[in-house]
């Protein structure tokens, strides 16, 4: 069985954090396990508190993971600042990890600041040079390229600008766009899109966590990037067809819509309309 390992926070309410990237894992068929950076206290309408765990802690669980079941890919979400993110950065340069892909969560969905000073700057140091691929969202992205994406023309302008800076690709995500949920791919010089129309649901609390998690996955079960960023997106897009309806905010993603009562995983699925240009 193939192994995935989330660092990220807890979300108390279990739509985003570890909670989703561990429903999202067990549901692709991979065995998931984590390492908490924070706890949080939240739900549908925000985040309330957070207590964060210690460098040395967050590096301890590290270590207790890679030496007994090393894990085949690594998702990393929350890290809310410097400390912790260098004792992550160390740990998996120790350990060599592989098919790390790093989500940069720097406000929750309900608007809450997630990064403290200077924990930007250390993502940007010590685990974007490790990562197969980031994965922003259209905030985080006008963040890190400096400039408002609003058109197609300047999600591409932003995914060449990020990306020229990365060791590995930058996945821009449009799930902020109205139209449509459109993500971009950069990796390389090569531009892939992957199409989806928007689904008729607010209710997108850890869509992020779930893509990345899910990209994770897919890059453990051998798939390579665009592939796996395809079967991905998919996922997440059927996620919110689904439908589920909880709480009284920004409800949680229906992780295992496709698992029946047996328990068997019988989702699979491609893009549905992928492109690819290069630079």
């Amino acid at each position: 069985m193939k192994r995935v390992l989330t660092i990220a926070g807890s979300d108390s309410s279990g739509g985003a954090g570890i909670q989703a990237d561990l429903k999202t894992m067990a549901c692709l068929g991979v065995y998931g396990m984590s390492a908490v950076t924070a706890l949080t206290a939240q739900n549908t309408m925000g985040v309330s508190g957070v207590l964060e765990a210690s460098p040395e802690f967050v590096a301890q669980q590290l270590d207790c993971v890679f030496r007994d079941i090393r894990p085949d890919a690594v998702k990393i979400g929350m890290v809310s600042n410097a400390a912790i993110i260098r004792a992550i950065g160390r740990k998996l340069r120790e350990y060599r990890a592989e098919h790390v892909v790093v989500d940069p969560v720097m406000v929750s969905t309900s608007g809450s600041s997630l990064l403290q000073d200077g924990a930007l700057a250390a993502l940007k140091e010590e685990l974007f040079p490790l990562a197969e691929v980031i994965t922003p969202n259209l905030p985080e992205a006008e963040r890190l390229c400096g400039f408002p994406i609003g058109s197609e023309p300047d999600m591409l302008r932003a995914a060449q600008a990020i990306g020229s800076t990365l060791p590995g690709a930058v996945l821009v995500k449009g799930g902020h766009r109205e139209q449509d949920a459109d993500d971009l791919l950069w990796q390389g010089g090569a531009f892939h899109w992957f199409r989806a129309g928007r689904v008729d649901n607010a209710n997108n609390h850890g869509s992020g966590c779930t893509l990345s998690s899910a990209i994770a996955s897919f890059l453990a079960l051998g798939c390579d990037l665009p592939q796996g960023v395809g079967k991905a997106k998919a996922y997440i897009t059927a996620c919110m067809r689904a439908g589920l309806d909880l709480g009284t905010g920004s409800g949680p993603l229906w992780h295992n819509y496709a698992v029946p009562e047996g328990g068997a995983v019988v989702w699979d699925g491609e893009a549905t309309d992928k492109e690819t240009t290069k630079e």
